[in-house]
């Protein structure tokens, strides 16, 4: 139900699943791991995935750090959009990519749920677009220390107040990994 013309079909979105994103995340190998199974579905079911990747202070291009883990691995053909801030519309071509695939609708994983995950799918649905997150294949580390909630109560609260978004002519949903439905 996108307000997005001619965009009818979906994409699975992977943000900053990289080595120095996710070295603390809560759950990361569980996490990792759901990704993995939405990737492999969606590359069986013929579903575009999008993967993004982080740069900036720690995270530096072509760093270890910066490097998608060794889980997960993009083919040549999916695209690999490049970003420097939270929300992954921001400063990058992901609009476009999006444009190509013919995609309205956005399945998100990834990391971190108060960041980038949260920057992403708010963007994604004021932009128009529909917006699913996958409830166990995002993830965060602890941020207790500055005054955030653990990070279980993170996702936690994500999952909650995104299932219950609205704004006229969009959806946002929750759904598990092993549920999700990739193509609407």
């Amino acid at each position: 139900m996108t307000t997005l013309q001619d965009r009818t079909g979906s994409a699975v979105v992977v943000i900053d699943v990289q080595n120095g994103v996710v070295a603390g995340a809560h759950q990361r190998d569980a996490v990792v791991a759901a990704i993995g199974a939405v990737v492999d579905r969606a590359r069986h079911e013929g579903v575009p995935v999008v993967w993004v990747q982080h740069s900036g202070e720690g995270l530096q291009h072509g760093s270890e750090a910066w490097q998608v883990v060794p889980e997960l691995s993009r083919t040549a053909s999916e695209p690999l959009v490049h970003k420097q801030h939270g929300d992954s519309f921001e400063g990058t071509d992901l609009e476009e990519v999006l444009a190509r695939l013919g995609a309205g609708r956005l399945v998100v994983t990834g990391a971190q749920t108060d960041a980038c995950i949260r920057s992403t799918i708010h963007g994604a649905f004021v932009r128009g677009y529909d917006v699913t997150l996958v409830g166990d294949a995002h993830t965060t580390e602890d941020q207790s220390a500055w005054g955030a909630p653990p990070p279980d109560q993170v996702i936690t609260h994500t999952n909650l107040y995104w299932k219950h978004q609205t704004a006229p002519g969009r959806t946002a949903a929750v759904e598990q990994a092993a549920d999700v439905s990739l193509s609407g």
